[in-house]
């Protein structure tokens, strides 16, 4: 596999030769390269590390860890943590940086450094490629003295920080949850959610049934939050005659829900749902990324407020959302954001506010769901080759299709009257994404098909 430095971070699969996966030569390079580019401002530094479960992360971890030590930087060791609960530590410490060791929703023999700056925030596109650029140069870096290097402290109550946190949230009503009675199954994909979801969901009052939530990084499926991954998640809410399912990604950053009935929720109507709850109490703007349900700009319209895509990737949807004041923003993938908190994906405070709203609005998932704009979305990809030039490919796509609105400031998208499609390459996999939506399966099978014909060609 190939070694992917992007601005979702720099992963890849563990083993193989140095350059073309994530071998520990390979971690000890990026790892050193981040940590001279954080001292580049500062004469001391602290770093805050944390990992989700997979198995390769132990490892890894030891590796960056002494790394940072050994450029004389102090790291805060959270343990088996979240992405969103690294972010907020960094700011609670006031630490300059944070890494946190996940491939997200890929397989357990993917691993990466998603890097943080000292707002406990992605790297922007410059910053990542500065990095880039010295891990290249190593020579170019220099290490600690004896007497001036790093201390490790650990630390075992992050996740209880992160809890506390959204229980003060003022839109957090853990009160009207708690006389809710919900019964509520949780898929932790045995990774850092099978501790951290029950958790809130405990300290809500929520009554809990685990399925997967055993963190020892053996993915018991597909990690990515689908539909067909979560057979075993509808099932064991039919057969507990459960309220609501709840499943998250490895790093718990992503979230879907399930309704009653075990159907999924969606995971495009996460973000559609949490903005609903925040906007009828404080109306504003919102923004996700171009490959995110046109519903969010719907609901956004419904109360007042204006909807922006940004480019696909958090960094540039948080960027989106301060430039824009959004009162909630993230990713179609289940990715929420809210300012109020962090300006993070964060699936724990997504599961506290969709709360709240089925509080509020005092009915079934499936009645909720039902009440939102009915946009069907296919998500396709096509692997790629060494040879392929995808920059020339884009560029007749948008060609073919100039008649249309057209957007490049990610790959393509062709914005029709009644739908859309994005064809972009992926940050995190070898593969181009091809996403779509439009209100019937056959006005999607004619757009995508239009795109697939010219990729073939």
């Amino acid at each position: 596999m190939t070694l992917i430095s992007s601005v979702s971070g720099i992963r890849g699969t563990l083993g193989g030769k140095t350059g073309d996966n994530l071998t520990p030569i390979d971690v000890v390079r990026f790892a050193s390269a981040y940590g001279s580019w954080i001292l580049q401002n500062v004469d001391k530094a602290t770093v805050v590390v944390g990992r989700d479960a997979r198995p390769s992360g132990p490892i890894i971890q030891n590796l960056v860890q002494q790394t940072l030590v050994s450029l004389g930087i102090d790291v805060i060791d959270v343990g088996l943590s979240t992405t969103p609960t690294v972010e907020l530590e960094v700011v609670r410490h006031k630490a300059q940086g944070g890494i946190i060791l996940t491939a997200s929703h890929n397989p357990k023999e993917w691993n990466a450094l998603k890097l943080l700056n000292k707002k406990g925030e992605f790297l922007n596109a410059d910053e990542g490629e500065q990095i880039n650029t010295m891990s290249a140069n190593l020579s170019s870096i220099e290490f600690a003295n004896i007497d001036n290097l790093g201390v490790i402290c650990k630390e075992s109550d992050a996740i209880q920080h992160h809890i506390e946190a959204i229980l003060n949230l003022p839109l957090v009503d853990h009160h009207k949850i708690k006389t809710s009675s919900f019964k509520v199954v949780v898929d932790g994909v045995n990774s850092s959610g099978g501790i951290a979801v029950p958790q809130l969901l405990q300290a809500l009052g929520v009554e809990v049934i685990s399925i997967h939530c055993e963190p020892n990084g053996e993915f018991p499926h597909n990690p990515e939050p689908l539909a067909q991954h979560l057979t075993d998640l509808s099932k064991a809410v039919v057969d507990h005659q459960a309220d609501l399912g709840i499943a998250v990604d490895p790093d718990v950053d992503r979230l879907v829900f399930m309704d009653e009935k075990g159907t999924l929720f969606g995971e495009e109507y996460t973000l559609v749902a949490c903005a609903d709850y925040i906007l009828r109490t404080k109306p504003g703007n919102t923004v996700s990324n171009l490959s995110s349900t046109r519903a969010l700009a719907e609901v956004t319209r419904r109360f007042g407020g204006n909807y922006v895509a940004s480019a696909v990737g958090e960094a540039h949807v948080v960027e989106m959302m301060k430039k824009t004041d959004a009162v909630i923003g993230g990713e179609g993938n289940g990715g929420v954001i809210y300012p109020d908190l962090h300006y993070g994906r964060d699936a724990l405070v997504g599961i506290a506010l969709f709360l709240s709203h089925l509080c509020h609005v005092d009915c079934k998932v499936s009645v909720l769901r039902s009440q939102y704009p009915n946009w069907l979305m296919r998500k396709d990809k096509v692997n790629l080759s060494p040879q392929q030039d995808i920059d020339a490919l884009l560029k007749s796509i948008a060609s073919a299709y100039e008649a249309f609105q057209v957007t490049t400031i990610d790959g393509v998208k062709i914005d029709f009257p009644d739908g859309w499609v994005h064809i972009r390459k992926s940050n995190t996999e070898p593969i181009i994404r091809i996403y779509a939506e439009a209100k019937t399966e056959h006005r999607l099978d004619e757009m995508v098909g239009g795109i697939q014909r010219l990729v073939i060609e």
